[in-house]
């Protein structure tokens, strides 16, 4: 399984970004998506994760803000990220698996840098 996730970038205080994480390759045992990040000096965290039947779970810090939606067709998963906040700064990765564990899943993107700085 690879997955290429996509989107990150520089955004303000307030601002809104969409993350994207296409899956592919031997993709038939994947149950859940989803996204975890770490921030500087800190350790990496679950952020939000979503099955392939759409039941989704957040962090307390980001429910009202993000929203995970995975488009079963595309095998892609997305993170929508409004209200974005500086301590929202971190590297973001994608991670899926037959089921969802807080520290991470079988299978791992590569970072994508979110910047929420004005």
């Amino acid at each position: 399984v690879q997955l290429q996730a996509s989107g990150g970038g520089l955004v303000q205080p307030g601002g809104s970004l969409r993350l994207s994480c296409l899956a592919s390759g031997s993709i038939f045992g994947i149950n859940v998506m989803g996204w975890y990040r770490q921030a500087p000096g800190k350790q990496r965290e679950a952020v939000a994760a979503s099955t392939r039947g759409g039941t989704t779970n957040y962090a307390d810090s980001v429910k009202g803000r993000f929203t995970i939606s995975i488009d079963n067709a595309k095998s892609t998963v997305y993170l929508q990220m409004n209200s974005l906040k500086s301590e929202d700064t971190a590297v973001y990765y994608c991670s899926a698996g037959p089921e969802w564990r807080r520290s991470g899943m079988d299978y791992w993107g590569k970072g994508t840098l979110v910047t929420v700085s004005s």
